[in-house]
């Protein structure tokens, strides 16, 4: 039994292109842009103020993705290798797709946080 061929557009451009290249939908997302004076020195500092306002804006909750441009350095860690040829990085996708409603944006993109509230009751 033979596998079928897949063939991959990369170019969006092409007229029948598969590949949607449009931004994704930050509905029910709640979007705190920070940017810190001094800046946040580390990817430690950056996190902890965004639990902060996570703690502020949601109560109880959880991290479900973030990313450091620092170090190039995402969780959940190669979300964005099934991303290579999309416009949305994979720990955006994870976090949009698995219920966030916080996005804590450091330094435009610098520290990105993704938050879901989770109900103890």
């Amino acid at each position: 039994m033979s596998t079928p061929a897949l063939n991959f557009i990369m170019d969006n451009n092409e007229t029948g292109s598969h590949c949607d290249l449009s931004p994704p939908s930050y509905d029910g997302v709640e979007i705190i842009s920070v940017r810190p004076s001094p800046p946040a020195s580390d990817y430690l500092e950056a996190m902890k103020i965004a639990n902060g306002i996570a703690d502020e804006k949601l109560g109880e909750h959880m991290l479900l993705s973030w990313y450091d441009r620092d170090r190039d350095f995402e969780s959940p860690q190669h979300a964005s290798e099934c991303h290579a040829f999309s416009a949305v990085p994979g720990y955006v996708d994870y976090g949009l797709y698995h219920g966030a409603t916080l996005k804590v944006d450091f330094e435009d993109g610098r520290f990105v946080f993704f938050y879901l509230p989770v109900d103890l009751g």
